[in-house]
């Protein structure tokens, strides 16, 4: 579904609207992610099932915004190659540009072991977006805040993709709709962009255990938990250089629930 149509949606004009700035006081920025994976119909359901419960986040008049990425690793891919290993504690380093705001920021992700993700963030120019280190004030973050050095890591994958936003009335969770993914690798030259058709993926966002809607509805719907990385993915199906026995195996799963 092209971003001018997801713009287009009827169930836009039943469902009330929350503006970035109010948007604000819900970062969630200690919290626990669940993720799960569906096709675009069964997406296209679950919204016209919230449209009592949640509102849609607007920028300028705009639902689904575009979301740019960039994630840093090392040269041999150790923040790829610890999650494919199943390591709790794991650490992404990333750039991300939210197109229609145009802001960007220099992110470090961190999972702990008690599966809590917690995100650190400053804002930078989007002409460092590809080069990050070169940034003072981005290359001090990341010296100070990051498990690796700034001059280890180097620019390893894109992904690009159409966001929904909601939020509960009670503003005690978010949840995100990613549409139109699309992944290059950064390390090969020329390299095309790839994806899997169909694929939306949608996370769950609480601080803690309040009561979801959202999860009532997932669970009529019939939409089992499932993780994954979205780092991951696209370096599974975009690089033939590193290990990804454990994501094939997702891989061909996310390509039955969306074909389903």
């Amino acid at each position: 579904m092209t971003y001018e149509q997801l713009n287009s949606l009827p169930v836009w004009q039943k469902m009330p609207t929350i503006t970035l700035d109010e948007m604000s006081a819900i970062k969630l920025m200690n919290r626990v992610d669940t993720k799960y994976v569906m096709s675009e119909e069964k997406c296209m359901q679950l919204l016209e099932r919230a449209v009592s419960e949640y509102s849609v986040q607007v920028i300028d008049d705009v639902r689904a915004c575009r979301y740019s990425t960039l994630y840093y690793d090392t040269a041999d891919w150790e923040m790829y190659t610890v999650h494919h290993n199943r390591r709790l504690a794991r650490q992404k380093i990333r750039a991300r540009t939210y197109v229609e705001s145009d802001i960007t920021f220099i992110e470090i992700k961190n999972k702990t072991n008690t599966g809590r993700t917690k995100k650190k963030r400053i804002k930078m120019p989007r002409d460092y977006f590809y080069n990050v280190t070169d940034h003072s004030e981005a290359h001090a973050f990341l010296q100070e805040r990051a498990a690796y050095p700034p001059e280890a890591i180097s620019p390893s994958l894109t992904t690009g993709f159409t966001r929904i936003t909601l939020v509960n009335h009670a503003h005690t969770e978010r949840l995100t709709i990613d549409l139109n993914l699309e992944f290059r690798n950064m390390r090969e030259e020329g390299a095309p962009t790839t994806g899997i058709e169909r694929m939306v993926i949608v996370e769950l966002k609480q601080d803690g255990l309040c009561y979801s809607p959202m999860k009532q509805i997932l669970l009529d719907l019939r939409v089992k938990q499932f993780k994954v990385s979205k780092y991951c993915l696209g370096m599974a199906l975009s690089n033939d250089c590193i290990k990804r026995n454990r994501f094939k195996l997702k891989i061909r799963k996310i390509r039955k629930i969306v074909n389903e």
